[in-house]
């Protein structure tokens, strides 16, 4: 297979990123590509922990010129960046400014572009380890897996296809996700590289701020989030500026939000699923479908009592952590995770089916079921942590009675002012696992 350009973009003048003061030229990006390519120290791994998603973009790239490996963290605490340095020995960290913590990290450089003046497209072997991108960690340990450039390229196409983006057009992304995430490196830094299209360098995290983002690139616009940030839309209700597309992922996504969203914005909302091992595997339109519509080239195999996907952009034959159940030869609805899967007094249930009926309890605004470590000495029951200013313990309690098994209603339920989520949504389960400790010394 012949090497594949690192961008997409035949016309160099076009942007690449867009920052608040204006767009980023394709010219100036491959220059400054080239230049960080020469300061980057000779190493196998870049450690990339630039949250500006035009410098994480020029990191990547030089790193490819280099035939270096950028390391993607599932979050930036030191615990788990510790675990990541300890599995990725030889490397360099690079950070946007000089920061407390990160004491051996190279500063992204303020007068990146002045030592060189090719603008000419790298091309990159298609074999070539672009990326290892670690796992979240919410099951346990963060893990590394290894993404080829050929088959990034190969999924961003895959990508534009399942979304319904015209390739003709030349989109403008802005993401509140980070980079390092497998979705937001698929679906903010690959996909708009890959089609000739540009994203806004920053990542909203307050609603008004995705409104303020939006409007600074022009149409058409297409927005990746995350379920958490289109409750917020949904709840402030900012006026955004026309979308050609909203897609969500790295949490489950119900029905009515979904409705509710296309209803306000007048854009189609769609839904990816996949898991870092894997990448996205599948989409579909939440407001109108229950099933998953495998992408292009996807298909699914039994793997023992469970499935793997295989073909297409997928390396190998990942396993599915999720119960499915086939719908078809290209689809396949979701029955939960095989770690979610809880047996209490007997009775057995979905953690995620459960976290599902009570998000949608009106005045919910976040909350998670957790089953706490045994002791070995008494029946284990579920607890619950739920954000819901106005309400009482005794109001969530009396809604999920109606609607979940006695069996899993949590004991106890604690109300918090903000769950730990890591910046793409996720909750590590040692997070859960600290809140359960504060809730007992408590």
């Amino acid at each position: 297979m012949n090497a594949l350009p690192l961008i997409a973009h035949e016309n160099l003048s076009r942007p690449v990123a867009w920052h608040p003061s204006g767009p980023i030229s394709a010219a100036r990006y491959l220059r400054e590509v080239r230049d960080m390519a020469g300061r980057l120290p000779p190493a196998r791994y870049v450690l990339n922990l630039c949250d500006d998603r035009y410098r994480f973009m020029v990191v990547f790239g030089a790193a490819l010129v280099n035939g270096q490996t950028c390391v993607l963290p599932p979050n930036h605490a030191q615990r788990v960046l510790g675990q990541v340095r300890a599995a990725c020995v030889d490397h360099v960290c690079v950070v946007d400014h000089a920061e407390a913590g990160h004491a051996d990290a190279h500063a992204y450089p303020d007068d990146l572009g002045v030592r060189s003046n090719d603008d000419a497209v790298p091309l990159i072997a298609p074999d070539h380890v672009a990326a290892l991108v670690f796992t979240s960690g919410s099951t346990g340990d963060p893990r590394p897996n290894a993404k080829a450039w050929g088959r990034l390229v190969a999924g961003a196409h895959s990508e534009r296809e399942a979304l319904g983006l015209d390739a003709a057009q030349r989109y403008a992304y802005v993401g509140t996700v980070p980079p390092q995430h497998m979705y937001g490196f698929e679906s903010t830094v690959l996909l708009p590289m890959q089609t000739g299209g540009a994203v806004h360098a920053s990542r909203p995290l307050f609603a008004r701020d995705v409104a303020t983002c939006l409007a600074q690139v022009p149409a058409p616009r297409v927005l990746i989030t995350t379920p958490i940030h289109i409750r917020a839309l949904l709840e402030e209700g900012p006026s955004l500026p026309p979308l050609a597309r909203a897609v969500s992922a790295a949490a489950p996504l119900a029905r009515e939000p979904a409705e509710d969203f296309e209803r306000r914005y007048g854009c189609e909302l769609r839904e990816i699923y996949g898991f870092t091992e894997a990448g996205m595997l599948a989409t579909r339109r939440t407001s109108t479908e229950d099933a998953w519509r495998l992408m292009p080239g996807i298909r699914l195999e039994r793997d023992g009592d469970g499935w793997c996907a295989l073909g297409g952009h997928v390396n190998g034959r990942p396993p599915f952590s999720d119960v499915i159940e086939m719908q078809g030869e290209a689809g396949f609805s979701l029955v939960g995770r095989a770690q979610d899967m809880v047996n209490i007094a007997g009775k057995r249930a979905s953690l995620g089916d459960l976290n599902h009926h009570l998000n949608r309890i009106p005045g919910v605004r976040d909350g998670v079921f957790h089953l706490p470590r045994g002791d070995g000495r008494r029946v284990q029951r579920l607890m619950a942590f739920v954000v819901a200013p106005g309400m009482s313990e005794a109001d969530i309690m009396a809604a999920l009675r109606p609607v979940i098994d006695p069996a899993f209603l949590p004991r106890p339920l604690i109300k918090v002012d903000a769950l730990p989520r890591t910046a793409s949504g996720k909750l590590p389960l040692d997070r859960l696992r600290e809140l359960e400790s504060m809730a007992w010394s408590g």
